[in-house]
């Protein structure tokens, strides 16, 4: 059985048979029916409840008179990603800003946790988490283009500029609309992976000084693949609603 944090220990013990029935009923046999929670999933459900609980206070502290520091925080967040949006996206981009800001937000956080001890970072530990985020984002942005174009209009986006280009465009667009799922995940998931290894590293060698200097990094790798994850999917939400000219 692989090690198990001090909360995904306390999720097996309470949910473990059903969790377990649950997946036999998809027909999927957990490697470890005793403890089919792991760590990843665990430290998900972790950010989730924090960013919930987060924005719950932030909601119920929101002032026009009196705004506390926190208010003034996430109010620069949101104008940061209505900028960025409305600079790629267009006149139009106000749609978007909310799916962009939640995301950011989601893997800031999966990001950071590691940081405290006793946790880990989602986005590091395995591969799935950075993948999940972008199959949500890849299937957003495709559905913001059937929506904005309708099906036929949007499948027009795939055949290129000329009808004679089609046959040629067609399997080259939808390799490229794939290679971008294997580009969002690997880079997310091998920068966090790679920050957190690192850190251990130094940490097990040096334990004193050093591990900041390397903490310190991590945290600006953090912000930095939060952003370029929100900026590729802006870049792709664009591609997809955009009108020829």
């Amino acid at each position: 059985m692989p090690e198990q944090l001090w909360f995904t220990h306390i999720l097996n013990q309470m949910f473990a048979g059903p969790v377990t029935g649950a997946l036999r009923a998809l027909h999927i046999e957990p490697t470890y029916p005793q403890a089919p929670i792991n760590n990843a999933v665990a430290m998900e459900l972790v950010v989730f409840l924090f960013i919930i609980a987060f924005f719950l206070v932030v909601r119920s502290r929101l002032s026009v008179e009196n705004p506390g520091g926190v208010q003034h925080v996430m109010e620069l967040v949101h104008g940061f990603v209505s900028g960025q949006a409305r600079e790629i996206i267009g006149h139009h981009s106000e749609n978007y800003v909310p799916y962009l800001t939640a995301l950011s937000i989601f893997i800031l956080v999966c990001n950071l946790i590691g940081l405290i001890p006793g946790f880990e970072s989602p986005t590091g530990v395995t591969a799935t988490v950075p993948l999940g985020c972008a199959l949500v984002s890849f299937a957003y942005y495709n559905w913001q283009g059937l929506k904005h174009h309708g099906a036929w209009g949007y499948f027009k986006h795939f055949m290129g500029p000329m009808p004679a280009m089609a046959v040629l465009m067609l399997p080259i667009e939808i390799v490229s609309h794939l290679a971008r799922l294997l580009s969002l995940t690997v880079r997310l998931w091998a920068n966090i992976f790679a920050g957190d290894l690192i850190t251990l590293v130094f940490f097990s060698m040096i334990p004193i000084g050093v591990p900041i200097i390397f903490n310190g990094l991590h945290i600006v790798v953090a912000f930095l693949q939060a952003y370029v994850f929100m900026l590729l999917t802006a870049i792709y939400v664009a591609g997809a609603v955009a009108e020829e000219h």
